[in-house]
């Protein structure tokens, strides 16, 4: 029988970590990207395009994420279509990472004056305008908190992939468990690499926001 020392174990873990890290990177910009173009259409003149936007985070914020990953990962397997574990996963935790950035956003950009959006069309800005040059770079100092903060879900929400056969680390921990036989060593592992991840971000979230309120009572 193979022995394998706690470096053994560990070395592995961390190999997997990198894919985790990866994909967490992935779905915060991919969800980053796709929940800015959400916001603009949550906050549309048009009513067609709010309801769209509004339809779209409700139905991705009160299904499972889970669901969401099966969908991905076996919904084109229907009609013969083959898709990678990877593909189904970035995929399916950029949509999930955007419903709820852009919500996130959305408060934060109807938390600024409408007294800044009056001025701003007085001056003849248009509403693209008014978001580019007046609201984004104020909502923006009173997003970064909760946009930091969420970024641990991000995390967390990646060891779900490993249902559909994405080797993270939760997954690797899975297999390294089934090859030692030691789950309470390899599972206390993975939980501390987690910590080590998640606990920096958390603790940033809770830091700027201290000093956006701050700021927030000397103006």
């Amino acid at each position: 029988m193979t022995e394998f020392t706690l470096w053994d174990i560990l070395r592995n873990l961390l190999l997997a970590t990198r894919w985790t890290i990866v994909l967490s990177l992935v779905s915060f910009v991919g969800g980053g990207a796709v929940g800015l173009l959400l916001l603009f259409a949550r906050i549309s003149a048009r009513k067609a395009v709010r309801v769209f936007a509004r339809c779209y985070i409700e139905l991705f914020q009160g299904t499972p994420l889970l669901m969401q990953l099966f969908i991905a990962f076996f919904g084109l397997g229907l009609f013969g279509i083959a898709v990678p574990a990877w593909l189904a996963a970035g995929v399916a935790l950029i949509l999930w990472a955007a419903s709820f950035l852009a919500e996130i956003w959305r408060g934060c950009v109807e938390a600024i004056a409408k007294g800044q959006w009056e001025a701003s069309a007085s001056l003849g800005m248009g509403r693209l305008q008014q978001m580019r040059y007046v609201i984004l770079p104020q909502a923006m100092r009173i997003a970064i908190p909760p946009t930091v903060g969420f970024s641990v879900q991000v995390i967390k929400g990646t060891a779900l992939t490993s249902i559909i056969g994405f080797v993270e680390l939760s997954k690797a921990g899975t297999v390294v468990t089934n090859a030692t036989f030691q789950p309470f060593t390899v599972y206390g592992l993975v939980a501390l690499i987690y910590f080590a991840l998640c606990w920096p971000l958390s603790k940033s979230s809770q830091i700027l926001e201290r000093k956006l309120n701050v700021a927030h009572r000397n103006h």
